[in-house]
């Protein structure tokens, strides 16, 4: 049985960690390369890092972060925030990182999904969907979960599958920073409906939501934020908690 992934989340801001709640209020949560190295020390199966400025200026931050981090640690890490072409994409893989996250990009040129799968591998491509229950409907938005689209999230799921993701980053903007579970059910149902893992993010607080995003092939993993850079939640008794669910972790 595939263990399931535990991945803390970093939005990095003019080359800070920050988080804040339903995409809102952002307070500083510290250097993300240290952050990065305790992680990876802690048990942490993979990272992500996501520029939620993605200027020109943060651009280049995020390049030389992204060298920091891939020289100090050793597990994957995938990037994400302003990638908008097949030469960001290279930029970023060959500075160190495992995979690129793709959204905005995605829903403005859905051929992009299918060009980064052709040139890299779709085990590079790592597709991040913010999605928001809109009028009776799970709606796909962009721009750091700013502006909504016309797409619905499970359709959009199926879609950058069959064009070529390796893998769905699935974060409920309504659950984000509440700390009161994860979105069980559109997780699900993205789940079922794509033969891609997906990574559960938003609303994760305690290994009680972790275990319930996991369980039963809801996810494949779970991401989270600040109850790691907080330690309200250390990710070694996290994942024992989960193997006492039987919920296959690495350890």
């Amino acid at each position: 049985m595939l263990t399931k992934r535990i991945i803390p989340c970093l939005d990095v801001k003019d080359g800070r960690t920050v988080k804040g709640v339903n995409f809102l209020e952002l307070r500083d949560a510290g250097d993300p390369v240290e952050l990065a190295e305790r992680y990876a020390a802690e048990g942490a199966d993979e990272l992500v890092f996501l520029d939620i400025s993605a200027t020109l200026e943060g651009r280049k931050t995020l390049v030389e972060m992204v060298k920091a981090v891939a020289a100090a640690v050793h597990i994957p890490f995938t990037v994400g925030g302003g990638i908008g072409a097949v030469s960001d994409v290279r930029v970023m893989l060959d500075a160190g990182a495992d995979k690129v996250a793709i959204n905005s990009a995605a829903v403005r040129d859905p051929g992009l999904v299918n060009e980064i799968s052709a040139e890299f591998g779709s085990q590079c491509l790592v597709v991040a969907i913010d999605t928001k229950h809109v009028d009776g409907k799970d709606i796909v938005h962009t721009h750091g979960g700013t502006k909504p689209t016309t797409l619905e999230t499970v359709a959009w799921s199926k879609e950058v599958c069959e064009r070529g993701a390796g893998e769905i980053l699935l974060t409920s903007m309504d659950h984000d920073g509440t700390k009161n579970g994860f979105a069980l059910d559109i997780t699900s149902r993205v789940s079922n409906a794509i033969s891609i893992p997906v990574i559960a993010s938003g609303g994760g607080g305690n290994d009680v939501h972790f275990a319930e995003i996991l369980r039963n092939g809801i996810a494949d993993a779970a991401l989270a934020a600040s109850i790691f850079h907080y330690k309200e939640v250390e990710i070694a008794d996290l994942k024992s908690s989960l193997l006492q669910n039987n919920i296959p972790v690495r350890i």
